[in-house]
């Protein structure tokens, strides 16, 4: 007979709490992603109807709860992202754009699970957008500028690519 038991009688007992806990957890999970999906439908629509009828037909009390911005959300990432841009000389790669970010506001990217993965998502929608070119470095990897300055002066403007919505990606010169 052994004197050793597996585990002592107190550990099962919160083994077995653990395991309630954290079904209980991951059930409200799935209902918070659900409620959170459903309040984005229901400001979409009110927002929507604000557009279609009029701010005064949906009222102001409405508006300025639904423009709320939630309070997990970074604000002013895009635009930091577009300032960063903006302000460089040369095409940046993502990771010195992140760099740039940090340096100037470290509690910007201080939530987001991997901040090189939202901030190229980001210049990839700047580039989608038109507002961002995406080149390569000269090491021959991608990088980002600012487009709307070098287009409007009609220095190296990129060719139009016709029936694509994709971010061209031209080979940087010099």
């Amino acid at each position: 007979m052994s004197t050793q038991s597996a585990q002592p009688p107190t550990g099962a007992h919160v083994n077995k709490i653990l395991e309630e806990m954290y079904g209980e957890f991951q059930a409200l999970m799935v209902q918070r992603a659900a409620i959170l999906r459903r309040i984005g439908t229901i400001k979409q629509t009110i927002i929507g109807l604000a557009k279609l009828f009029g701010n005064e037909v949906v009222g102001e009390r409405v508006l300025q709860v639904v423009e709320q911005r939630s309070s997990t959300r970074s604000r002013g990432f895009t635009r930091t992202c577009r300032v960063v841009l903006m302000e460089s000389t040369r095409p940046m790669a993502c990771q010195q754009v992140c760099e740039e970010i940090q340096r100037r506001n470290p509690t910007l990217l201080a939530h987001h699970k991997d901040p090189l993965a939202s901030v190229n998502t980001v210049l990839n929608r700047l580039a989608t957008y038109g507002e961002a070119r995406i080149v390569m470095n000269e090491r021959g990897k991608r990088a980002w500028e600012w487009a709307t300055e070098r287009a409007a002066e009609g220095v190296g403007s990129p060719k139009k690519q016709q029936n694509s919505s994709a971010p061209s990606v031209e080979r940087q010169k010099g």
